[in-house]
């Protein structure tokens, strides 16, 4: 069988993880990666298995939260951490640390949105 050639535009967020939209099997990579991005129990949902866009929904809502969990950590390290006997180096470095995953979890984010708007493009296509 001949699959023809897309030329789908994707955005620079697109995960490296998951084919390109219209491509063979796009939808299960991405699926697989999503599954990735939220706690384990979840992705054995049965609405969640067979409505990927339920599984990116969640993993966007479980992505934001991380954001405002990193956020809170950083925005809290350099009161807290020293009543825990932490030398200076050591909260310097977690402060680094929070800062640079707060940035990963954004990219995330702009990765997760990017794959849950084709995954309902798809949906809504096939209408």
């Amino acid at each position: 069988m001949i699959m023809p050639l897309t030329t789908t535009r994707i955005s620079p967020d697109w995960p490296c993880q998951v084919k390109t939209p219209g491509s063979y099997d796009w939808e299960r990579s991405a699926t697989r990666w999503l599954r990735e991005l939220v706690p384990a129990r979840y992705a054995g949902y049965p609405a969640l298995i067979r409505h990927p866009v339920l599984l990116a929904r969640h993993a966007q809502i479980q992505v934001q939260h991380e954001i405002r969990v990193a956020r809170t950590a950083l925005q809290t390290a350099r009161a807290d951490l020293p009543r825990l006997g932490l030398h200076e180096a050591a909260i310097e470095h977690t402060i680094k640390l929070y800062a640079a995953e707060v940035l990963q979890l954004q990219h995330i984010a702009r990765s997760v949105r990017a794959v849950t708007e084709a995954l309902a493009e798809r949906g809504t296509a096939g209408r």
